[in-house]
């Protein structure tokens, strides 16, 4: 785990700083080991009021005392956030979580080579995220092991050794909790139309990926083999899987998510450049 002379850095203090905020607090750091820099007042006192953590508007000399600098920006500022901080944390560990920006364009503009990319998403909010991550050359497996005590206090994690799959990570488990919402909203839809209430479908369908997810996750046996053991022929769900196939759904859906992998692709070259 963390300890008490681990001092870490948060540049940019949205929902996915929040989540990794909240959990090394719940796992014993403490708020003075915490620093936010976050350019919106309103999230500036939001996070002081959630956490008791001091955030401030920019850069300053105090980020030196980080051991860790952890980068939750948007792609489009990435550069210049860097250009503003990169003075002040010279010695310091880097882990990026923002989408698309290669590490060669991060190492360039901080300036360092102790750098890990990390493509995590938003069930990190509840402590049940996914995050890949990549590390460079530089970092040390004693530097891997705290980002892995980082990242754990929000879910699980996965290393990978080539840069490039971050992208594909991107499409499937960045992007996709909007895919499961997306499907959980088409379920409610399909409820409230067969006369469910919106509270009865909506638990429904809630709990029906809670509960599915959980048996996948628990089964030796693939996703093929567990869909076939509900799917009887002439059955209830053989008429809903053979209409979704009739409509090519899942040939699409994975066209959907080659999409999210070209725009994370897209992302690195568009706002990565040094």
């Amino acid at each position: 785990m963390t300890t008490s002379t681990d001092n870490i850095a948060f540049i940019g203090g949205g929902n996915m700083a929040s989540a990794i905020i909240g959990g090394l607090l719940k796992n014993g750091l403490r708020p003075s080991q915490i620093q936010v820099i976050e350019p919106w007042a309103e999230q500036r006192e939001k996070l002081a009021a959630q956490f008791g953590i001091e955030a401030l508007s920019a850069a300053a000399p105090a980020l030196a005392a980080a051991s860790l600098v952890v980068w939750a920006v948007k792609p489009q500022t990435f550069k210049e956030a860097a250009q503003q901080t990169r003075d002040y944390t010279a010695s310091a560990l880097h882990l990026s979580v923002a989408a698309g920006i290669r590490s060669d364009s991060i190492a360039g503009w901080l300036g360092s080579e102790r750098l890990v990319r990390a493509m995590p998403n938003t069930p990190a909010l509840v402590g049940k995220g996914m995050t890949a991550l990549f590390a460079r050359e530089a970092v040390s497996s004693a530097e891997r092991t705290l980002v892995e005590n980082v990242i754990k206090t929000t879910g699980d994690y996965l290393w990978l050794h080539e840069e490039s799959q971050l992208d594909a990570v991107t499409a499937l488990s960045g992007s996709g909790p909007a895919y499961v919402f997306y499907f959980i909203e088409a379920m409610l839809q399909a409820g409230l139309a067969m006369g469910l209430t919106r509270e009865q479908a909506h638990k429904l369908a809630v709990a029906t990926f809670v509960g599915a997810s959980e048996l996948a996750n628990a089964s030796s046996e693939p996703p093929e083999v567990l869909r076939a053991r509900v799917t009887s022929k002439g059955g209830t769900t053989y008429a809903a899987i053979t209409s979704m196939e009739q409509d090519q759904v899942k040939p699409l859906f994975i066209k959907a998510m080659q999409a999210a992998r070209l725009r994370a692709a897209e992302l690195g070259d568009e706002f990565g450049a040094n």
